[in-house]
């Protein structure tokens, strides 16, 4: 047996495999601890048969709330004399152009804990100053005084020559200052140059790694000894747990990756290559591209702070069924990103909520099922619901209906923005591309989505409510690494060099694959350059083969990027890098046979209106025969979704049992 739990805002989603069946099973989270929730929907899955599990994936996003909410660790700096103050100067970037007093993110490190040591390494990694004892001896009283959860060390050039970075670290552990594991060295967490973002990494690592360390060893606690604990990262692959706690900041997107992940390969079953992913939650909505495979991407940040680490190209917004309608100072209606989460929740869920939420303008209009909702386990009160949208109404001057309507358009046109952004402002023609829509909410709101992009195929999963946590049964151990090259290609020694930095990579690589218990057979290595012109600011990465002409493979890159090549100017290469992947067993999904009754009757409930009166037939997707057919208006009920199919709009039952809807 193994199983993928996903912890969101508002539910906790959790799907097992076991004998070739998945099982799916959803519960709401709990805010105080989400190991509660997930250990308890863990044993209800298993029969409280812990023991027979093979592993445990797990989607986290621990290390996300610890930045967004600043409830990370105390945490301390040491930095090169004369760079004390390099996370507050920063890129001197602009978050607003127009902006006549810009509102910066609080730092994560104040003033105060930020130290400097006498030490200097020149930009080949030689040393130019000694370290200095005194000065070490120095800045340590004074962290040992400050009582920090941890301590972020970053020096200059450290990724050529870490020997400094490491004799601080020894000082900590052998004054009984720190332990080892709340040490965080920058040449360990991103061996690259450009020092500010590898000091924003270095310095998130330390702020969040006292929080997931944690929360990760609570859970393992509940977790019997010998069942593995593998967490998705933010680049869409599994770390064990026990690495995780060595390299937290790679969770740090790791909520919307496993659904990346569990969409592209469904629709990979199904026949499908361009795709693009619609999540909708109960807090945010998370869009993707994947014109062939996942796109990833070096650099993102979260809340103003930069992070450097290999994530997933996902755009998140706070858009979801808890997103929290309001009117604004000017009379305008907003929808989010604020969101009444799990507790009390939205109003329709009966739980204290009052303010007006997406679900609860969905309930309304009838789109939410009172009747059918978590396969009618959760009851809903439709007249809490309309209570919510009363005072938003009256500020209007509209009905009840007409703010309802109101917020769905809106949350619909924030999700439109979205998907452009992944789609039109990076070249690609999102009606080339089918839909995937999933999330408890996506599979509700994907024909308004699409109508307004011209996308004419959706694909909802068999389980659109809980992809996520099929996602991560469906992940593999991904590592990835870095070794700085920092020459230009016409040296003679270039290849010397990025043989020797891809060597590094591989002997790291296969040390880590062993440690999580990936045997030979099953690892595979990718590797690659960053490359770029002479001058240039940032880089493009290449793949590497060993007998390719590198500088026309990045000419031919740069061509097909930028519209243009510099077929003159020289070129070099800035880091090698090496993904290590171990292949894992997967759900084994496979296609079912049609049946001679292919009729969609047989799950036919009856039918209702909705508060528009609009005639909809409803539907136990369970019960659905393989190659039914269901014109809209209809709605298909099931354990962690409901699926809408307006007028226009047709669904048929595929053979891995996903609806394929096509405008009529």
């Amino acid at each position: 047996m193994r199983v993928g739990v996903d912890i969101g805002g508002t539910f906790t989603d959790i799907v097992m495999s076991h004998d070739g069946q998945l099982t799916v099973h959803k519960l709401p989270t709990t805010p105080q601890d989400p190991s509660i929730a997930m250990i308890d929907g863990i044993k209800t899955i298993t029969n409280n048969q812990l023991g027979l599990l093979d592993w445990v994936a797990h989607g986290t996003t621990v290390a996300t709330n610890a930045i967004l909410e600043r409830k990370g660790g105390r945490i301390a700096l040491i930095t090169t004399q004369g760079f004390r103050d390099i996370l507050f100067i920063g890129r001197q970037n602009r978050p607003d152009l127009y902006a006549l007093t810009p509102t910066l993110p609080a730092p994560l490190i104040p003033r105060h804990l930020c130290y400097e040591v006498i030490e200097r390494l020149d930009h080949e990694g030689r040393i130019v100053k000694p370290l200095d004892t005194d000065s070490v001896n120095n800045v340590l009283e004074s962290i040992a005084q400050d009582k920090v959860d941890a301590v972020a060390i970053c020096l200059l050039y450290s990724y050529l020559n870490p020997d400094h970075e490491r004799l601080i670290a020894e000082k900590l552990v052998q004054k009984g200052v720190l332990r080892r594991h709340q040490i965080i060295l920058s040449h360990e967490v991103l061996p690259e140059f450009r020092e500010y973002e590898r000091a924003s990494t270095t310095a998130l690592e330390a702020y969040v790694r006292p929080t997931v360390r944690r929360y990760i060893e609570a859970i393992r606690a509940k977790l019997p000894e010998k069942v593995p604990l593998r967490i998705m990262k933010s680049d869409g692959g599994l770390m064990s747990a026990e690495n995780i706690t060595r390299q937290t900041i790679q969770t740090a997107l790791s909520g919307p990756a496993a659904g990346v992940i569990g969409a592209y390969k469904i629709a990979q079953l199904a026949g499908f290559e361009g795709i693009i992913t619609l999540d909708i939650g109960g807090t945010s909505t998370d869009v993707a591209l994947c014109a062939t495979n996942p796109s990833s991407r070096a650099q993102s940040v979260i809340d103003g702070l930069p992070i450097r680490t290999r994530l997933l190209d996902i755009e998140t917004i706070g858009a979801g069924g808890g997103s929290i309608a309001r009117v604004d100072a000017g009379g305008v209606m907003r929808v989010g990103p604020q969101s009444a989460g799990s507790i009390p929740g939205p109003a329709v869920y009966g739980r204290g909520g009052q303010s007006a939420t997406v679900s609860d303008a969905l309930a309304i209009l009838g789109y939410l099922d009172p009747n059918h909702f978590l396969g009618g386990n959760m009851s809903l009160n439709l007249d809490l619901a309309e209570a919510s949208l009363v005072p938003l109404a009256e500020i209007l001057n509209k009905s009840v209906l007409d703010t309802a309507d109101g917020i769905i358009e809106i949350a619909n046109s924030n999700i439109e923005r979205a998907l452009r952004r992944v789609s039109v402002a990076r070249g690609y023609d999102p009606r080339d591309f089918t839909l995937v829509a999933f999330g408890g909410g996506g599979a509700l709101q994907a024909c308004a989505v699409a109508k307004r992009l011209n996308i004419s195929r959706i694909l909802i999963p068999q389980h659109p409510g809980v992809l996520c946590a099929l996602g991560l049964l469906m992940a593999d151990i991904s590592l990835n690494y870095t070794s700085p090259v920092m020459t230009r290609l016409d040296n003679p020694q270039a290849q010397s060099a990025i043989r020797t930095a891809l060597m590094i990579c591989y002997e790291n690589a296969q040390t880590d694959l062993s440690a999580e218990s990936i045997a030979e057979k099953d690892r595979v290595f990718i590797p690659s350059l960053d490359m770029r012109y002479v001058g240039q600011a940032y880089e493009l990465n290449i793949p590497y083969h060993q007998e390719q002409n590198l500088a026309n493979a990045f000419h031919q890159a740069h061509q097909k990027a930028y519209g243009h090549g510099l077929f003159d100017r020289p070129i070099e290469v800035i880091n090698a890098r090496v993904k290590a992947i171990g292949t894992v067993a997967h759900p084994n999904i496979k296609p079912e046979a049609q049946s001679a009754n292919s009729s969609a009757d047989v799950a036919f409930l009856g039918e209702k209106k909705t508060g528009r009166g609009e005639q909809l037939r409803l539907y136990d997707r369970a019960k659905l025969p393989i190659g039914a057919e269901i014109i809209g208006g209809a709605l298909i009920f099931q354990l962690d979704s409901t699926v809408y199919i307006p007028v226009g709009w047709r669904a048929k039952c595929d053979a891995f049992r996903n609806l394929i809807l096509e405008q009529v």
